[in-house]
């Protein structure tokens, strides 16, 4: 184990990155990004209709660079709703496992993303060898998200996590806090794995029973967490609280924390990162906010290239306090969707409004809203705090 002179283990994701990319430094794990590039650009112009035409004046051999990546076009969520299916690399009787993901309007085709069991089994593998950032053998971890189904998110980190002989049980997302609470106080659990606004109420509602239980690790994942939020969890639990970041469309895992909690270490063999200019699509430096966009290099079923997320973000400049040489993405807190310019000049964001407002006392979830009326910005805004009192 190589510990960093801050005290930090190095992310276990470094060795299994490079072994993945069957790499030694970082100039053999770019060698196998752009060699995977090539491979899945020319098999998805290949094999798909949509990217058939998408491609259509992109020259043999190429990208001859990372660098040219930014040449190839940006796909969209309204892409894979509209001509999903035409985005298909192999016959419909090879896909394992369709997840669905319902518009956020009351219109509109939802976007369905298509995975062959060789698609689920490296996101099993990215499970496998991020959660041994959190967790080690022996542990328990109570999952609070979906995982009836097999191939779902909850069933797919169970069974990495038996990779690490660690037993994972699956609850599901939260819709009864006592109960919920009854089952991790009785579980004797190391870790719990939720979506932030369900365990920062667990752990409310704990605090208050004046015997909490004790976790050694947290991990949030499928929305964003404002500090504030992840301040109440580590205080009520006195736990290490750790981010994940991914979506559907990237596989599910897109990159975890390190001990040192300093932003994302990315699953680079797997997947492909940029921010970009979310005006022009043309990629921004390290340090400058922009779009994530995301690029599959090793799926099967359904290959996304050059995926508008619309998150934003960055990458941090620096190396990591835990000594390795991969790169962080800086803790995704909002979506550009979420950004409103005000008509006096500057801009709000959801994160604005979250950090001071979950670091009051009862709040558990926040909403918010801007209209326009009689020429003025109102902003409107919902708080969750039951135990508020009037």
């Amino acid at each position: 184990m190589i510990v960093s002179p801050e005290g930090h283990r190095r992310t276990p994701l470094e060795p299994w990155i490079l072994a993945r990319a069957r790499a030694r430094d970082l100039e053999g794990l770019r060698a196998h990004q752009l060699e995977a590039l090539r491979m899945t650009v020319e098999r998805a112009r290949r094999l798909s209709p949509f990217y058939a035409a998408r491609f259509a004046s992109v020259g043999a051999g190429e990208p001859r660079s990372l660098a040219d990546l930014a040449r190839l076009p940006l796909t969209s969520a309204e892409d894979i709703r509209g001509r999903g299916m035409r985005m298909l690399c192999v016959p419909p009787g090879e896909v394992d496992r369709i997840v669905t993901l319902p518009t956020s309007g009351t219109t509109g085709e939802p976007k369905r993303i298509s995975f062959t069991a060789a698609d689920q089994e490296l996101t099993l593998d990215f499970f496998h060898h991020g959660m041994s950032v959190l967790v080690h053998p022996g542990q328990r971890v109570l999952i609070l998200l979906p995982g009836v189904r097999p191939g779902s998110v909850g069933d797919l980190l169970r069974r990495g996590l038996s990779r690490l002989d660690v037993e994972g049980v699956v609850h599901g997302p939260v819709t009864d806090p006592g109960q919920a609470l009854r089952v991790l106080r009785g579980g004797r659990f190391d870790c719990v794995v939720g979506i932030p606004v369900q365990v920062l109420g667990l752990a409310r509602r704990d605090a208050a029973s004046g015997a909490p239980a004790t976790l050694s690790s947290v991990l949030l994942s499928t929305d964003q967490a404002p500090r504030s939020l992840v301040t109440v969890i580590e205080r009520a639990w006195g736990c290490r609280v750790f981010d994940h970041y991914g979506t559907t469309e990237m596989g599910l895992g897109g990159g975890v924390e390190c001990e040192a909690l300093d932003g994302y270490h990315l699953r680079e063999a797997d997947v492909l990162f940029e921010v970009v200019d979310p005006e022009t699509g043309a990629p921004l430096p390290e340090g400058e906010y922009g779009e994530i966009v995301v690029t599959t290099l090793t799926r099967e079923a359904m290959p996304l290239i050059r995926y508008r997320t619309g998150d934003r973000g960055r990458f941090l400049t620096g190396p990591c306090p835990c000594g390795t040489w991969l790169r962080r993405l800086e803790r995704v807190r909002a979506r550009l969707c979420g950004r409103v310019r005000l008509q006096a000049g500057g801009v709000v964001d959801q994160a604005t409004i979250d950090e001071p407002l979950y670091a009051l006392p009862h709040v558990l979830d926040v909403r918010a809203g801007l209209r326009r009326e009689d020429g003025l910005d109102v902003l409107d805004v919902e708080v969750l705090a039951p135990g508020a009192g009037a």
